[in-house]
């Protein structure tokens, strides 16, 4: 455990760049040789969109990381959140514990909050309208969108009491998992459903890309499977039966053209019924 912390604890910027650029660079090659959809798709242009919106949120984490920073180190120093008010234990269950909990807030609460607030959902629908998930797909924000994440982050920072170490090793973790779970590659079944018991498997996560509700108001985590079971948000739908996108942004131009997605959240709501 003791490698580990140190290792996070000044984790390199390059060394994190390195992880994210190799994640996305090995999940496309096995996408390409063991695909779940054989899509007939410009990938090229459809990564380059991905890939910016990707950018972005790289560029926004930078810029308020000193807050993340803040806030881990006030909590350790004022014995403040849920980890420093535990008894001793050994260090690999404090990890873990910490890890489900800044999962719970940094990605499964932000997403169900995103999903129900008619305003925050103006932003995260970009990630809904794309109709090609592949692992570009996987940081698919809205700028704004990084800006509502972060927030929770560093509300789950707080509430958990979590070291600067632990806070690196999450998001890395995060960072690989939702790389992985929007990845275009196709599981044995068994494989798929085993996974999909401890951490959000590919085809569990694929069903809350379905373009119509109730499956899009569906698994909402990214790491750990655990909190949508708890809370009964998990769903299953066959792959043979999942349709990409959203229903209120079907045209490549409105879900393929970077510059109209930047926009959507500005734009005048739309319902399918108006549409």
């Amino acid at each position: 455990m003791n490698p580990i912390i140190a290792y996070f604890s000044t984790i390199p910027s390059a060394h994190r760049s390195l992880i994210l650029v190799g994640g996305i660079t090995i999940f496309w090659l096995i996408e390409n040789a063991y695909p779940l959809f054989n899509f007939t798709y410009k990938k090229w242009h459809h990564a380059s969109i991905n890939i910016f919106l990707t950018l972005t949120t790289i560029v926004v984490n930078f810029c308020l990381a000193f807050i993340l920073l803040k806030a881990a180190d006030w909590t350790i120093a004022n014995h403040f959140g849920i980890l420093q008010w535990l008894p001793q234990m050994p260090l690999w269950i404090y990890m873990i514990i910490g890890l489900l909990l800044l999962d719970l807030i940094g990605a499964y609460l932000v997403h169900l909050v995103e999903h129900k607030t008619k305003l925050l959902w103006r932003f995260h629908l970009i990630h809904h309208t794309d109709t090609w998930i592949d692992t570009t797909s996987a940081n698919r924000h809205h700028p704004g969108e990084s800006i509502i994440r972060f927030v929770f982050t560093t509300l789950g920072v707080l509430i958990v009491g979590s070291p600067m170490w632990m806070v690196f090793l999450y998001q890395t973790l995060s960072v690989v998992a939702t790389q992985f779970n929007h990845a275009n590659i196709s599981l044995p079944k068994k494989l798929d459903t085993i996974l999909s018991y401890f951490i959000v498997s590919p085809d569990m996560h694929k069903v809350h890309h379905h373009h119509v509700l109730p499956y899009t108001d569906s698994n909402y985590g990214n790491i750990f499977s655990v909190w949508d079971r708890l809370f009964g948000t998990f769903m299953t739908l066959p792959k043979e039966e999942i349709i990409y996108g959203i229903d209120t942004y079907t045209k490549p131009e409105e879900h393929n053209q970077l510059k109209n997605l930047l926009k959507i959240p500005f734009q005048k709501p739309r319902s399918k019924e108006n549409h």
